[in-house]
């Protein structure tokens, strides 16, 4: 998840059957692990200390653990547990990086749904990192979640915010031209229910939180042939991938479509391709 998408998390109102609902690749995702980890290092470094000693955790759509695991190093007696929809990513947060912390603490990882999970249990922190863009009604969450957490308790995220730029615009394009629209239509325009910064201070405010919210453009140099091909592959070209499925033929039309799109809007340099990224972020403490 991380995600930028990077989770799997439910798109729309489709369920997890769905042939539209993406099927993740971590190894893919995980290509990018520097670029995608920098906006929740910055995340980390503003949320306040905690509440409670040993903290209680939550990470909402964990991917495949590796951020997760970041949250041990900022709090390494806590219980952190990491949610996700993705069996392939569950196999592999699971693999690298279940079990006890050197801090005395425990992470693990479990099965769920975040358009739909509600506290079970009292957290200190709620965190999630790039995967909220992919669960429409996330806003409508805030207050059960916000309910969920001690006095004093924190829920954090960031999201991409860069749904209109032409990364994500050709692709919508494209979904949307004769060839392809009847098979794909829609799948590249799936992000309109992002909410600027201002909206979501608004929503946080009215309940009753003390809040921080802030955006960052990011300026990435991005490396290879194609690099950001290479880079939604692993994130919003997911959904697209999962409905071509074994129709390579089609899967490599279409890729070869978007790739020469891609390469007029992004220009190859000297020494790489430029990739800016615009990440939307907020942090919103409960009154202790």
């Amino acid at each position: 998840m991380h995600s930028d998408i990077a989770r799997a998390v439910r798109p729309h109102s489709m369920d997890g059957s769905s042939p539209s609902a993406p099927v993740w690749d971590p190894h893919q995702y995980l290509r990018h692990a520097g670029h995608r980890t920098r906006p929740f290092l910055d995340l980390l470094t503003r949320i306040s200390e905690l509440p409670t000693r040993p903290a209680r955790i939550a990470d909402l759509g964990c991917g495949p653990g590796n951020v997760t695991a970041l949250l041990a190093d900022r709090w390494p007696e806590a219980h952190i547990t990491g949610f996700d929809l993705s069996p392939e990513m569950l196999r592999l947060a699971d693999a690298e990086h279940a079990g006890p912390t050197p801090g005395g603490g425990h992470l693990d990882f479990r099965h769920g749904d975040i358009a739909e999970w509600m506290p079970e249990e009292t957290y200190d922190l709620i965190v999630s990192n790039a995967a909220l863009q992919w669960v429409p009604s996330h806003p409508g969450s805030f207050a059960s979640w916000i309910n969920g957490l001690r006095p004093g308790g924190t829920f954090a995220f960031q999201i991409p915010g860069n749904f209109t730029a032409p990364s994500h615009r050709l692709l919508a394009e494209l979904c949307d031209t004769p060839r392809w629209r009847e098979r794909l239509g829609g799948h590249g325009a799936r992000y309109i229910h992002i909410l600027e910064p201002a909206e979501y201070l608004a929503r946080f405010t009215e309940l009753g939180c003390a809040v921080d919210v802030w955006e960052t453009t990011y300026y990435q140099m991005l490396q290879g042939p194609d690099p950001v091909l290479d880079w939604v592959k692993g994130t919003a070209l997911r959904p697209v991938l999962t409905v071509l499925g074994d129709d390579r033929d089609s899967a490599d039309r279409f890729l070869a479509e978007y790739r020469e799109a891609l390469r007029l809007a992004y220009p190859g340099g000297p020494r790489g391709t430029v990739f800016p990224f615009r990440r939307i972020f907020a942090i919103a403490r409960k009154e202790a």
